[in-house]
């Protein structure tokens, strides 16, 4: 009998499941978009987001290792595409989700190496300009309205997720591994489900900052100098998700459920290298201690990369500003 407690699932497209072409593809477009996202940051990043991005990407990483079940047997988890472009923009919310699915793929094995374009394709690109695009039209369509802030939040987030479902299986269908007229359907099916859940988790986080922090919402409030709440709460957060993160659902999440539905699920290839598979710190015999440590340890490294690219954009601005 299987243990109650289970660690996270490895949740973005492994290696195998695309071709070599459709792979090198969506590695050169994410490369040049997260390339502008790095310019357009260095201008817009405002010098109190800087400790939200390093907070953020660690919240969004914690929270992801969340799978929460879906009916059916499979299991979806959070994207954090929306919250980061409610909260920064959609620039800099590129560089948070890029963050994030980076390390989960080059410490975790969660995803391919060579996919990787084609992750962050799917879920720093197309995932957050969704949500940007959701947002925006229906905040301006509710105006003045507070209760529009956590529609628009809700909807914006479930677009992110569906929309990035069928991203995925139209690369599995350019790739030959699943026709068209199956992965996307089944892609879009699954993930209109997981979507709900999306749309819960960030229309619950808004509220909950629209009680303790509505200025970073941007909803006309004023904006306190210090970031110190910012940085002692997101990181509370994030280390609450990591403690519970033994409790993930065991069930397979959409895009596995899709590769065993439709016969695909044997052309994932193994990891080239093993650092911490399975989101399991080696070493620690306790499976939910292990879990828990190597969550721990990602959301550090995630918080250091992003405020660190973070810091650097700023230092970029401020010199290019001094030699004008």
């Amino acid at each position: 009998m299987s243990s109650p407690i289970f660690s996270p699932l490895p949740m973005h497209i492994p290696d195998g499941f695309l071709s070599v072409l459709v792979s090198i593809v969506f590695w050169v477009i994410s490369v040049i978009v997260i390339g502008i996202a790095l310019r357009k940051t260095s201008r817009e990043l405002g010098e109190r987001d800087v400790p939200l991005m390093g907070v953020l990407a660690a919240a969004i990483f914690a929270g992801q290792m969340l799978n929460f079940s879906v009916t059916g047997g499979t299991s979806g988890h959070l994207l954090g595409a929306a919250i980061a472009v409610i909260l920064l923009g959609p620039w800099p919310a590129v560089l948070v989700m890029t963050s994030v699915v980076s390390v989960q793929a080059l410490l975790f094995q969660d995803g391919g190496i060579l996919v990787l374009g084609a992750n962050l394709f799917n879920m720093a690109i197309v995932g957050v300009f969704v949500a940007y695009a959701v947002y925006t039209l229906l905040i301006q369509l509710f105006k003045e309205q507070s209760w529009g802030v956590f529609v628009a939040g809700f909807a914006a987030a479930w677009s992110s997720i569906f929309i990035a479902s069928l991203s995925c299986a139209l690369q599995l269908a350019l790739s030959g591994t699943s026709p068209a007229n199956l992965a996307i359907p089944a892609m879009g099916a699954i993930h209109a489900l997981i979507g709900i859940g999306e749309g819960l988790i960030t229309a619950g986080a808004l509220a909950f900052l629209f009680a303790a922090r509505k200025d970073l919402l941007k909803l006309g409030e004023p904006r306190p100098a210090g970031n110190k709440g910012v940085f002692l709460g997101g990181s509370l957060i994030a280390l609450m998700l990591v403690v519970l993160s033994p409790l993930a659902s065991s069930h397979p999440d959409g895009l596995e459920w899709v590769a065993q539905e439709n016969g695909f699920i044997l052309s994932a290839k193994a990891a080239l290298y093993n650092l911490i598979p399975d989101y399991a710190l080696h070493g620690i015999s306790d499976p939910a201690l292990a879990t828990i440590a190597a969550g721990v340890l990602g959301v550090v490294i995630v918080f250091g990369v992003a405020y660190g690219i973070a810091r650097a954009e700023k230092r970029t601005a401020k010199q290019e500003n001094s030699q004008r």
